[in-house]
């Protein structure tokens, strides 16, 4: 693979000597993989802080009773201790673009211009409040998507993100879809996590989410559904349709008991997930090599079907349906001449990858992130021989433990 600035300029076999000579740095890469960077399609960056601060309880309860009155403590300070040790450990384990909604997003965007990475992000805004204060987000929502859509050259987009069918009011919700409208933003949401979310839908509005937001104009834009874990047939048929985009979270709807998203018949359906880690709150980590060996597990286990989501399609739904689950496809996912240099150098060598029969298969089925020596973001080194180049890890660590125990 060549490169020349941000950009892949070559794909193929290994060029001749005298062609060799003509790049400033030749890489040997023998006996490793490149591979393209994995995005994480939907995550709230900051509550790594929150990692094993509540766990084994149901969604609402741990929502409601635990995360919410914490989170409400969070401050700029909070939000940029954690966001910064959930992009030191994205990196150190692949990830080279990351979807994230959360509140004091300059703190989010300042970090991810700093660590190198590229990312969508938005203003997660939560509809349980005064009408006053609902107007207060959707102004920084809009004026935060505004601000930052195009920063870091380019490595930072933005969308608009009311935070769930059951947190605002469908009102509320058709303003972030005339906004999304009125900027050309993509729109991003949680939608049908648990049974209990669509129950309340059905109670309060008369029809579950999916129909609920089709209502409402929200898929008359980009949209990017987390979670989708309870939706009928139809409704896949209706998001197949409007071209919605889904964030498949394997490891945190399993730990919150919410159950396993209906992925081989969105996949048959023509829709191309994305796999995502959520809050490290609910997952424990921020790993998409996991992600992607559970969801290239769960669903031959559910089903009993050994040929459901394949190796080669789980790396996809890390990689290049990642990408077009953050409306970045042309920019990343895949390795291809034109597209930006985001890569990954994985190390083939250790005991638990031989033999070398099939490298999508142990990508996906055997390596971890510990594997990972080398990530390329823009054609820069962010991490050369796990060592991060663009953050002090050992800084961030201390500061996100600090930052914690300021606000217990």
């Amino acid at each position: 693979m060549g490169v020349d600035g941000t950009d892949i300029t070559y794909i193929g076999p290994v060029p001749g000597e005298d062609e060799l000579a003509s790049y400033d740095e030749v890489i040997d890469c023998r006996g490793r993989a490149i591979m393209p960077g994995l995005v994480n399609t939907h995550g709230h960056a900051a509550m790594t802080l929150l990692r094993g601060y509540a766990d084994d309880l149901p969604l609402q309860t741990w929502l409601e009773e635990k995360m919410w009155p914490l989170e409400a403590r969070f401050t700029a300070k909070q939000v940029s201790a954690g966001t910064a040790l959930a992009v030191a450990e994205m990196i150190k384990s692949g990830t080279t673009c990351f979807v994230d909604m959360y509140d004091h997003m300059d703190e989010v965007a300042k970090i991810t211009m700093e660590s190198g990475m590229r990312a969508r992000l938005c203003r997660g805004s939560i509809g349980l409040c005064s009408e006053e204060e609902q107007k207060q987000k959707l102004n920084e929502a809009v004026q935060f998507a505004k601000d930052w859509n195009g920063q870091a050259d380019g490595r930072i987009t933005t969308m608009l993100a009311p935070h769930a069918p059951y947190t605002c009011s469908p009102d509320y919700i058709r303003q972030f879809v005339e906004k999304a409208a009125e900027l050309s933003l993509p729109l991003h949401t949680h939608m049908s996590e648990t049974a209990k979310e669509v129950e309340q839908n059905v109670r309060d509005y008369g029809v579950r989410p999916v129909e609920h937001l089709r209502r409402l104009g929200f898929f008359d834009q980009p949209a990017l559904v987390a979670h989708a874990v309870h939706v009928t047939d139809e409704e896949i048929d209706i998001l197949a349709s409007y071209d919605v985009k889904v964030a498949h979270n394997p490891e945190s709807n399993l730990k919150l008991g919410s159950g396993i998203a209906p992925i081989p018949k969105m996949l048959e359906k023509g829709i191309r997930p994305g796999l995502a880690t959520d809050g490290a709150a609910s997952n424990n980590n921020l790993d998409l090599f996991e992600e992607m060996h559970i969801a290239a597990m769960i669903h031959k286990g559910a089903h009993e079907n050994s040929v459901l989501v394949p190796a080669m399609t789980a790396l996809k739904m890390a990689t290049l349906y990642g990408a077009e689950c953050a409306f970045l496809e042309k920019e990343t996912g895949s390795l291809e001449v034109g597209k930006k240099a985001d890569f990954v150098v994985l190390d083939l060598s250790g005991p638990h990858m031989q033999p070398l029969h099939d490298v999508v298969s142990h990508i996906v089925y055997s390596a971890n992130r510990n594997d990972v020596l080398d990530v390329y973001i823009d054609g820069k080194p962010v991490m050369r021989n796990r060592e991060l180049l663009t953050l002090d890890e050992e800084k961030i660590k201390f500061e996100a433990n600090r930052a914690i125990q300021e606000i217990l």
